[in-house]
């Protein structure tokens, strides 16, 4: 491995890579919260690094999956995108304007082209507000929509966008079933016409029979509105369906991505193989000679991740140089990345992220 500037280092972007217009772009966030003891006094005596370090960018249009364990960062990741959590560190480039370094008037005008979908619709809607209060706040905040009665008609109009009756305004979110909340949901999110939604594992809390009409109600408004989604989920079949490229986290760190037929193919990262063998294959003869890749150990504590490759603790193919130094996240061949030593194009960094110069 060669020595190299970090300033130059292997960070392509898929603008470069001709794919199209880079709506969102983040670079090297990090989202650390602290550890404090005392009562009174409080003094910082670590830190918890759910996210570490990570870049991506978003192509205008598409879906990025993002996926991993329960405690990977993934949430976090789409929460300090939309600077519902203020970044530790790192550039979160949108629409041209980075979101870290702009004052809060702006950021409260970006927000219009950024929304998010929770994952509970139980929780994320407020039980003493109707529906049309719940979708029309949105328009009253942004002062969107014109006198009340043209808020209630675009109220009635997104909430048959979503396939709920119009005359459901005045009800309750007690009134309705999961799917029928996580419709309104989505429709809140849709009042004030963004560019790009974080869809923060919309469907774990439904029904197996549900999930499937929340997945092509998305879908079919990404068709229409033109959306861009950042789909963040735990069932890697329904990111499969549903994406065009695919990040997979772990403790803190995107150890892979690729587009979603690539890394489903030819998955390169030992962790990516071990979650991709837990997918289940209807064909029973398929199934029977595919063997399952068992990870042994349990993930680190982000308070306190391992020296070296986050993952060199559980990995079946581990070497001596995962537990001394980080691997940087290369790109191996047509925009697939991967941060693994046991391919040539991948490099050692320090601790300060400069690249250096190792036998692996």
């Amino acid at each position: 491995m060669t020595t190299q500037n970090p300033d130059s280092a292997d960070v392509s972007t898929a603008q470069d890579n001709g794919q199209g217009d880079v709506l969102l772009s983040v670079q090297n966030l990090k989202m650390h919260f602290p550890i404090t003891r005392g009562i009174i006094l409080q003094r910082q005596v670590g830190s918890i690094k759910a996210v570490d370090g990570i870049t991506f960018d978003l192509i205008r249009g598409e879906t990025l999956g993002l996926v991993g364990e329960s405690g990977c960062g993934k949430s976090t990741t789409g929460r300090a995108i939309l600077q519902l959590y203020e970044p530790t560190a790192g550039e979160v480039v949108f629409e041209g304007q980075d979101l870290t370094d702009i004052n809060s008037g702006d950021l409260r005008r970006m927000r219009r082209r950024m929304q998010m979908i929770f994952q509970d619709p139980y929780a994320s809607l407020n039980p003493r507000m109707t529906v049309g209060s719940i979708v029309g706040e949105p328009l009253e905040v942004h002062k969107i929509g014109g006198n009340r009665r043209e808020q209630q008609q675009r109220v009635q109009e997104l909430l048959e966008i979503v396939g709920l009756n119009p005359y459901f305004i005045n009800r309750y979110p007690h009134e309705f079933s999961g799917g029928q909340r996580q419709r309104i949901g989505v429709a809140r999110a849709l009042a004030v016409n963004p560019s790009f939604i974080v869809c923060d594992e919309p469907i774990s809390a439904l029904d197996v029979s549900i999930q499937a009409q929340v997945i092509n109600l998305l879908e079919d408004l990404q068709s229409e509105l033109g959306l861009t989604y950042l789909f963040i989920a735990h069932d890697l079949s329904v990111v499969r369906h549903i994406s065009d490229r695919i990040a997979v986290m772990y403790l803190g760190k995107i150890v892979e991505l690729a587009d979603r037929e690539v890394l489903y193919e030819n998955p390169l990262h030992p962790y990516t193989q071990a979650l991709l063998s837990a997918v289940p294959i209807p064909d029973p003869q398929i199934e029977k000679k595919r063997q399952r890749i068992i990870l042994e150990g349990d993930v680190p504590s982000p308070a306190e991740p391992p020296t070296g490759c986050n993952f060199n603790t559980r990995c079946p193919q581990v070497m001596d140089i995962c537990r001394q130094y980080e691997p940087s996240f290369a790109d191996v061949g047509d925009g697939h990345r991967v941060a693994c030593f046991l391919y040539d194009e991948v490099q050692a960094l320090d601790e300060k992220g400069q690249t250096v110069s190792v036998t692996a």
